[in-house]
């Protein structure tokens, strides 16, 4: 009950210029403030061709807003676009409210829920990058640091430094990161080099992917249903029908206008998708937002330079009935539940049909005199199976690409 009690009441405001739908962003905006602990008490928009370069709405919903903020004894407003320094310095003389942006948020949630260095790393780059050009218009929220939503984690006391301090944090941040990222480049140069098959788990945000490897592979990732429950990349390796291994990588989820600081912050994480074998997209076929979701991921992936790499859709949450979308029939797709963990044979099956083919299951009848072969076979593919008989060892095994022209010979039924 304490910490039901503990939650930031918020009122959510937005100004709506037509550019994109506003009831489908509110919707998700308010999803994130109830990721990020956030109570929702009310929302505020306005219909206006441009926003106010100074105040972002005009001066009579404002004010509308401030008394609606006292009413429901609101502690934080959240817009659904970027504010300037100035238009959050102008809203809160106002509202007497502490105000942040979607962006903000983001980075808020970010915060609270990156684990590994790199995560942690990349949030405060992107906070510090978000606060930078901000730092004279932080009114309520400098008298305010490290309470509530939108004051968390990793940089908050660098609030108070000048911006030449901040800047070599910037630069220094980019340098771990840099080298991070080499290191990252250097695993995946070996697991091609050793053959690994990846495949990486990319979809919209609490559409199901930790939940599904978590039911392929017992990786206990946090699945929760929350925007953003996982930030930092995670890998499991499981066996397919054809008796091949891959790598399965979880990513971090998508979301619809994604600030570009953020995109740039997470990239080395999303990087294990452009360099991966195989895509799995996962989509909440319930979502009435399926479409607009997909769009987004086809987006950032593209962007990415994934456009060549094979790919499957994985249509999840099909215990809820009918998918709400009709997808292109020249993907190949699948219909699953991962958390009724049904549709998971035809997935296995699908993923190892669209894998480049590196290893070939074959049956061979090796003569005692090239045993040789038998060591090389182990050591980039697998032995199954092996049987000795007068003419030699009749051996199944999963043979690596490289090997497969020489064992042809060998074959045997």
């Amino acid at each position: 009950m304490d910490q039901e009690t503990k939650k930031t009441k918020v009122i959510l405001a937005a100004v709506d210029t037509g550019e994109y739908d506003i009831e489908s962003s509110l919707a998700e905006l308010e999803e994130l403030a109830k990721t990020a602990d956030g109570e929702v008490v009310g929302v505020i928009t306005q219909k206006k061709p441009a926003f106010d370069p100074g105040f972002c709405m005009g001066a009579g919903r404002l004010e509308e807003l401030a008394d609606v903020c006292k009413e429901l004894e609101a502690e934080l407003i959240v817009f659904d676009h970027e504010l300037s320094a100035t238009q959050i310095r102008n809203i809160e003389d106002i509202t007497g409210v502490r105000v942040i942006d979607r962006t903000m948020l983001i980075l808020d949630i970010f915060a609270a829920r990156a684990r590994t260095s790199e995560g942690k790393l990349q949030v405060e780059l992107a906070l510090q990058k978000y606060r930078l050009p901000r730092l004279t218009g932080m009114g309520v929220e400098m008298s305010r640091l490290g309470g509530g939503i939108g004051t968390r984690g990793p940089g908050e006391t660098k609030l108070e430094t000048d911006r030449r301090h901040i800047k070599r944090r910037i630069t220094a941040l980019e340098e771990e990161l840099r080298n991070l990222g080499e290191r990252r480049k250097r695993m995946r140069a070996r697991r091609k080099k050793d053959s690994v098959l990846t495949a990486a788990i990319v979809g919209y945000t609490n559409v199901g992917k930790s939940t599904l490897l978590n039911a392929l592979t017992e990786a206990g990732v946090l699945a929760e249903n929350k925007l953003f429950a996982t930030l930092d990349t995670t890998s499991r390796s499981i066996e397919l029908p054809d008796g091949r291994s891959v790598m399965l990588i979880d990513t971090v989820g998508l979301i619809r206008r994604l600030p570009h600081s953020l995109v740039e912050a997470f990239k080395s994480t999303l990087e294990e998708a452009a360099d991966a074998d195989l895509i799995i997209e996962i989509i909440d076929s319930s979502s009435p937002e399926a479409a607009e979701q997909i769009k987004v991921t086809h987006d950032l992936l593209a962007e990415l330079g994934c456009e060549e790499t094979p790919h499957i859709y994985v249509l999840n949450k099909c215990d809820k009935g009918e998918p709400e979308i009709k997808l292109p029939s020249d993907v190949p797709q699948v219909r699953i539940s991962a958390i009724n963990r049904t549709g998971f044979d035809e997935l296995l099956s699908l993923v190892a049909a669209n894998l480049p083919e590196t290893l070939r299951k074959m049956k061979l009848l090796i003569p005692y005199s090239q045993t040789g072969l038998t060591g090389k076979i182990r050591e980039n593919g697998r032995i199954i199976s092996e049987e000795y008989s007068e003419n030699g060892v009749i051996t199944e095994a999963l043979v690596d690409i490289r090997l497969q022209k020489l064992c042809e010979q060998y074959l045997t039924e």
